[in-house]
């Protein structure tokens, strides 16, 4: 198998498990998720969810940190993901969140807002690190 194809499927797995980690750190925080992976060609969004009467559009953004110690410093350890989420990116997922509460939403006005998860896996010793950042349109 090509080695781009390869790196190609290491991240869609990456990508899938930094996602899986993200729902199940918003359900344990008591939100309801309801759609995953909404993707049009004007952009995608990754988790939908619902708490107390709100619609939550959640960016995930994942960065496996291979045979990286926690604590440890150096290049890799200043990559920070949520760098990933510039002003090209907030407008694509503007764009699919529109889609969005047209599509499945209807005429329905619901209260949304639009936040991220960051998730630093770690995997010589098997551990994820999940930041939480809210509204990030504001």
């Amino acid at each position: 198998m090509d080695s781009k194809v390869l790196k190609n499927k290491e991240r869609q797995q990456v990508g899938r498990l930094g996602e899986d980690i993200a729902c199940r750190f918003l359900e344990e925080k008591g939100f309801s998720v309801i759609d995953r992976n909404y993707r049009k060609f004007i952009g995608e969004i990754d988790i939908i969810a619902k708490k107390d009467k709100i619609l939550y559009f959640v960016e995930v953004k994942t960065v496996s940190r291979e045979n990286f110690k926690e604590g440890e410093s150096g290049p890799t350890s200043q990559y920070r993901a949520e760098d990933n989420i510039h002003p090209q990116k907030l407008k694509r997922l503007s764009r699919a969140i529109n889609s969005y509460l047209s599509e499945k939403v209807g005429n329905v006005d619901y209260v949304w807002q639009c936040d991220a998860i960051i998730v630093n896996l770690f995997t010589a010793n098997k551990i994820a690190k999940v930041k939480y950042l809210e509204n990030i349109f504001a």
